[in-house]
């Protein structure tokens, strides 16, 4: 019965520490910029986006917009940086 609860109290344990990295890792996605200086060009590489997709985007609030519609601009934003990403890494800016 004793080895009972030690190993409980091991697995309560462990779950502790994947809930506390589990909310680490919510954190560090809040939505806000990692580098300030960034967001200006970020918006434009959205409207770019937007434009492209023949979706609307308005300057200022988009609540009206389709949230099917917003996933393609951030979709197609993630998966332009990480072009970009890739490009700088092998050389060929």
């Amino acid at each position: 019965m004793y080895q009972n609860q030690n190993q409980n109290q091991g697995a309560g344990f462990g779950a502790q520490q994947q809930q506390q990295g589990a909310q680490q890792q919510n954190t560090s996605r809040s939505g806000r910029t990692v580098v300030p200086e960034a967001k200006g060009a970020l918006n434009q590489m959205k409207y770019e986006i937007a434009s492209e997709l023949g979706i609307n985007l308005k300057q200022g609030y988009n609540g009206d917009l389709p949230s099917r519609q917003a996933g393609y601009i951030g979709g197609y934003m993630t998966k332009r940086l990480i072009e970009q990403a890739e490009r700088s890494m092998s050389g060929k800016a």
